[in-house]
């Protein structure tokens, strides 16, 4: 690359004189495939084209691909795993699990280390003739795509290489992950393999969704995407630039590309990582070279002399800060200009060879670079090929991909002469508001956009951040012109309007802080629920035949781990609402506490009755009238901080439920439940024991009640069955329209009528109801919209009969039939 031909082939001769791979050392496998057999490959690929050339490396007879090839096998036993992901590491004379190995252990690896290997092994595959390592390195591609969170398209960190669990759950496009799109993407432009494209694009839809926060990209939870993960950013993620310059997304690119550069301003270098708002948080920098790729890239889009700039403060800095006697030295503290005696190969590999590619014309290049394509170390693999050796089938099966609609896919792998005529204005209308976003001196911003990016005052409030209890979101929440409102079943609905904005720019916050709580309320709809619990009374007289639906916890025992579940009377606590100290501990130790909902977070419920010694806790909804058959399902989410503490199991009952266990106390005085995931049969709660099918009791009069129970119990079953349509009616997308205007005003509930538009073109949106101690719920069911007249009405009919006439006895275990039938099917139905 950098013209020096002699040179080149003297170190070509040293390398196959000198280098001996055949030695008893543990190394990376993802280390020694990018920097060893990828500088192999890389070298062969030059060798060879000097070679025809006619003037070099004549003697050259692929020597570096037989290295290349050895080298290559002696990866492969890191590929013996079930799933097909390698080990982490290999030992190059022994392999892996050999008593002499000292490896073969792990059980762990990251995501990219799995996952970038495909160039190199597929290339080695072409090159060669042999298919196995295109195979493994394929193997190890399509597992990473099946263990993706299927919700939300993204990938963790770490996982496992024998179970594919993921061991790692945050996400982003930085340390551990970094490469594996990389490689995705430029598998399909080196293999011309539609499959990959079609996972990039997958991948690339999520990143910008959930991680992109232009200009940050912030890790997120790969379950709960809307959640961050952390508040600060690697240097790694530097390259990510570089990588949307080749999908043809050229705005973010830029975006971030400034931002970092903002921050090598004020450091002069790239911290190893550094916050939000761009404080050093890891101080090292070892002279990474994925800023200047991507500098690089954007140079060859854009044409932009900009970047040229760019490029001359990264090798004035270089000189200036990181150059020593020997070479140049990693910075071990930014900020102190303190060094390391180390100077990585990446920094040969890429760094110099990047910042020459941005000032080399193309007299100054010997072959053309077009005809190649980069390794992540920024090696040069030649493009033809794709069409040489094909000895796998061309084409992967990617299951369950999902055309998506973005029209910038259509630009993937762009002509730039259509996309970017060279225009400089371009590039800097995109930068011009990110000049002063890292320099807190300078003065405030005028805009909005720039208050967000930490120059003004105070950023607005994004909805992943709104608490409904938090005084200070509700008085922002004034400010912007939303009103908030409390629905009957707990929820608060959200509604904007617009005229009550205290300036324009409020209004506008308003209007982005709806459209981001409605992208939330929806993904979370997206997001798989946690199936019903069941609270199952099993004393006297119940013993087994009430069944009441319970909303899960996102924290404490999961029931469905534990199917034996969680028995034992209940005891109302003091207070009731148990956010202090329960005041009444010896009633309620070794029993299930039963507490109201509301005044504080459930966790928090949940500490102070473990701390009484409780076994379990029921809170029941404080809403009057609320029921599961007619109210979605009800998860109660953790309190934002780590619940692990908290190990007995907590359900939620609806208002209705709850009142059926107060008013068995109030009868009976000791009632005994049992909490599990789903109803238990007789034989199982009573081990055997002969339980009669109707109570005798010595007072006539209570003969009707006992033989009653069993409506109760078909009762309830009917109503497990309600929740677990509600449950389909929730994890569904909204209908197309369904929050479009509504122009019959009689039609909306008395919470929507008055709702003014929150968008310009005069659309009437709301934002479902969220809890005011939880995270926002799905939109309301159909069963919310009710005429009041039909609630009262069903409401009555499904309460607990304790007064029906008694039934013939075939009458009564019909009922039983059919109540068993009904369990079985949620059963088959997973609730």
């Amino acid at each position: 690359v950098l013209n020096k031909t002699k040179e080149f082939e003297e170190a070509v001769k040293k390398v196959i004189k000198d280098v001996n791979l055949d030695n008893d050392i543990v190394v990376s496998v993802f280390e020694t495939n990018i920097r060893v057999l990828g500088g192999l490959l890389g070298g062969h690929s030059v060798a060879i084209m000097l070679k025809e050339k006619g003037e070099y490396m004549q003697w050259y007879n692929g020597e570096l691909l037989h290295m290349a090839k050895e080298l290559g096998y002696k990866l492969l036993p890191a590929f013996n795993t079930t799933s097909g992901l390698p080990y982490p590491r290999v030992n190059l004379k022994f392999g892996v699990r050999h008593p002499e190995a000292r490896t073969g252990t792990e059980t762990d690896t990251c995501t990219a280390c799995a996952g970038t290997l495909i160039l190199e092994f597929a290339a080695l595959s072409r090159f060669t003739g042999t298919s196995i390592f295109e195979e493994y390195a394929r193997k190890a591609l399509d597992f990473i795509w099946e263990k993706r969170q299927r919700s939300s398209n993204l990938v963790g960190v770490t996982i496992n290489i024998h179970t594919g669990d993921w061991v790692r759950k945050d996400s982003g496009v930085g340390a551990g992950i970094d490469s594996y799109y990389e490689y995705l993407l430029k598998a399909y432009v080196l293999l011309g393999d539609d499959s990959f494209l079609e996972r990039f694009n997958t991948h690339y839809d999520a990143i910008m969704r959930y991680i992109s926060q232009p200009p940050l990209l912030l890790d997120v939870h790969i379950h709960k995407p809307m959640l961050n993960a952390r508040t600060w950013m690697d240097s790694l993620l530097a390259f990510f630039p570089g990588l949307q310059v080749l999908k043809g997304d050229i705005r973010p690119a830029i975006e971030t590309h400034e931002m970092l550069y903002q921050v090598i301003k004020k450091h002069n270098f790239l911290p190893e990582a550094f916050t939000t708002d761009f404080r050093v948080h890891w101080a090292q920098h070892p002279l990474r070279p994925e800023f200047a790729e991507s500098t690089y890239f954007l140079y060859k889009a854009t044409g932009d002399p900009y970047y040229l700039e760019v490029g001359k403060t990264l090798i004035e800095n270089l000189n200036k800060y990181a150059r020593v006697p020997c070479g140049f030295a990693a910075m071990k503290d930014v900020r102190t200009g303190s060094h390391e005696d180390r100077m990585d190969s990446f920094f040969l590999a890429e760094m110099f060879k990047y910042l020459y590619l941005l000032f080399a014309d193309k007299e100054d290049m010997i072959f053309d670079i077009e005809d190649y394509i980069f390794t992540t170390e920024a090696h040069l693999l030649p493009l033809w090929l794709s069409t040489t050796n094909q000895t796998i089938s061309k084409k992967n099966t990617t299951t369950e991909y999902t055309e998506l609609d973005d029209s910038n896919f259509d630009w993937t792998c762009p002509n730039t002469q259509i996309l970017f005529p060279n225009d400089p204005m371009f590039a800097q209308s995109i930068r011009e508001p990110l000049k002063n976003v890292v320099d807190k001196s300078c003065p405030r911003g005028i805009s909005r956009a720039e208050e967000s990016l930490g120059s003004g005052p105070k950023p607005p409030l994004r909805a992943r951040d709104f608490m409904a209890s938090n005084p200070e979101h509700l008085e922002i929440l004034k400010k912007m012109g939303v009103s908030l409102i409390h629905l009957k079943d707990g929820r608060v609905q959200l509604v904007q309007h617009a005229v009550q904005a205290a300036s324009s720019l409020d209004a506008e916050d308003g209007l982005r802080f709806m459209q981001e709580m409605i992208e939330l309320s929806s993904q979370q709809q997206k997001e798989q629920q946690l199936p019903p619990r069941a609270v199952q009374i099993v004393s006297h007289p119940f013993f087994g035949r009430v069944v009441l639906t319970a909303g899960p916890a996102q924290f404490g025992m999961d029931l469905s781990k534990h199917k034996a579940g969680t028995r034992g009377f209940v005891a109302t606590i003091k207070p009731y609402n148990g956010c202090s100290e329960i005041t009444n501990p010896e009633a309620v130790k070794e029993k299930i506490a039963l507490m109201q909902r509301g005044q504080c977070m459930f966790a928090e419920k949940a500490r102070n009755i473990q701390k009484a010694g409780a076994i379990g806790g029921i809170v029941i909804d404080d809403n009057e009238g609320s029921s599961s058959d007619t109210a979605p399902l009800f998860q109660m989410a953790g309190d934002g901080k780590n619940t692990d503490d908290i190990t007995i199991p907590m359900l939620f009952l609806f208002n209705k439920e709850g009142n059926i266990i107060l008013d068995a106390i109030r009868e009976y005085e000791a009632v005994e439940v049992l909490l599990s995931d789903k109803a238990k049969d007789r034989a199982t709660i009573f081990k055997g024991k002969m339980i009669p099918n109707y109570i005798i009791d010595s007072k006539t009069e209570n003969m009707d009640q006992k033989l009653s129970e069993n409506d109760s119990h078909k009762q309830n079953s009917e109503e497990a069955t309600a929740a677990s349509q509600n449950v389909g009616a929730v994890s569904e997308e909204p209908e197309e329209g369904e929050n479009s205007d509504v122009t019959d005003a009689d039609s909306l509930s008395p919470a929507h009528a008055d709702s003014d538009s929150i968008s310009i073109s005069n659309q009437d949106s709301y934002v479902p109801g969220t809890d005011e101690a939880s995270a926002p719920e799905p939109a309301c069911t159909q069963g919310d919209n009710q005429p009041q007249e039909q609630k009262t009405e069903t409401e009555s009919n499904s309460k607990v009969n304790w007064d029906n006439k008694v039934q013939p006895m075939e009458s009564i275990l019909a009922d039983w039939n059919e109540d068993i039938e009904a369990f079985e099917m949620m059963e088959k139905d997973e609730l």
